[in-house]
């Protein structure tokens, strides 16, 4: 047997999952109150956790706890230890007739359903995984992928370090983005973007990277562009696209099926400009060897994309 199991100082996994919450809410107030225990409770705990690994997990700043460089290491083996953990209680749970493995991936809300499809349709060739989709917002699908309720979220927004430190952007790719429109427009003469002048225009909304982007480039040139709709559902975008009342701003992932069907007539890459996508986990590398295959397959996918002419 190896030695590290008789040693009966091994690691506690209680004293690690509460080491986990207080990393969590920067707080051992907050923590003790989820977990309905004293705080002097959870204080012993965390004493005798940094006792066993000989060194400190946190700093004080004011009233918040931050992690010091040894709270970083011990958070990151902590999340593996969780993750292997539930495969190990769902593996035994299961029947070996029945045993099925889960994926549940987040998906922020505005995120164009074409590409969420292309993620998850290799899955579904493989009859023993199920997949799960949660749609919802990146503050509350980051809680939940904290939280070990999904397994990873799908975003066109990176999360910012300053936001959450124990949370990983892993770049998927990028798609370049496009001015679409459902029928022939009458442009004003000149090259982009000069053309663009009193054109009604369908945008995402500011919070999007391609919206920043795409408002500087039509400022540089002296442009007040005539917004004729904002919206954050690509869905809608794209069918606003259709309707031939303006052109539509959108990567080329959410109009490829009307582009293929010659359903979008006017079709302009934007120079320069694409969108980004990221896969946002709890650790720095794909430590399941199938989701790491599935993410191999979609970066290929967008790389395609990329690869589209400029007009």
């Amino acid at each position: 047997m190896n030695s590290a199991f008789e040693n009966p100082e091994w690691l506690n996994y209680h004293h690690l999952r509460h080491f986990w919450m207080i990393a969590r809410h920067h707080s051992m107030t907050k923590a003790a109150a989820i977990l309905k225990i004293s705080q002097s409770t959870l204080s012993e705990q965390l004493a005798e956790l940094e006792g066993w690994l000989g060194q400190p997990l946190f700093d004080r700043r004011g009233r918040e706890l931050h992690l010091t460089d040894a709270g970083r290491v011990a958070l990151e083996h902590a999340e593996t230890i969780f993750s292997s953990g539930h495969e190990l209680m769902t593996r035994f749970r299961q029947s070996d007739q029945n045993r099925q493995r889960v994926l549940r991936i987040g998906a922020v809300g505005p995120l164009s359903k074409n590409l969420q499809f292309d993620f998850i349709q290799p899955i579904l060739a493989d009859s023993r995984t199920k997949v799960v989709v949660i749609a919802g917002a990146l503050d509350e699908l980051t809680r939940r992928l904290q939280e070990h309720k999904v397994d990873l979220v799908l975003s066109n927004i990176p999360l910012r370090a300053d936001q959450e430190h124990n949370v990983f952007n892993h770049l998927l790719g990028e798609v370049p983005v496009f001015l679409v429109g459902g029928k022939k427009m009458k442009l004003a003469p000149g090259k982009f973007p000069k053309f663009l002048k009193d054109v009604p225009l369908f945008l995402p909304s500011r919070q999007s990277d391609v919206r920043a982007d795409f408002d500087l480039i039509l400022a540089n040139a002296g442009i007040e562009p005539f917004v004729h709709a904002e919206v954050d559902d690509m869905a809608l975008l794209r069918l606003l696209a259709l309707s031939g009342e303006g052109l539509a701003l959108v990567s080329k992932i959410v109009v490829e099926r009307e582009l293929q069907s010659r359903k979008i007539s006017f079709m302009l890459r934007v120079p320069g400009l694409s969108e980004k996508y990221y896969a946002l986990t709890v650790r720095k590398r794909f430590q399941n060897r199938w989701l790491a295959e599935i993410v191999t397959i979609f970066r290929a996918r967008l790389n395609e994309l990329s690869k589209t002419p400029a007009k």
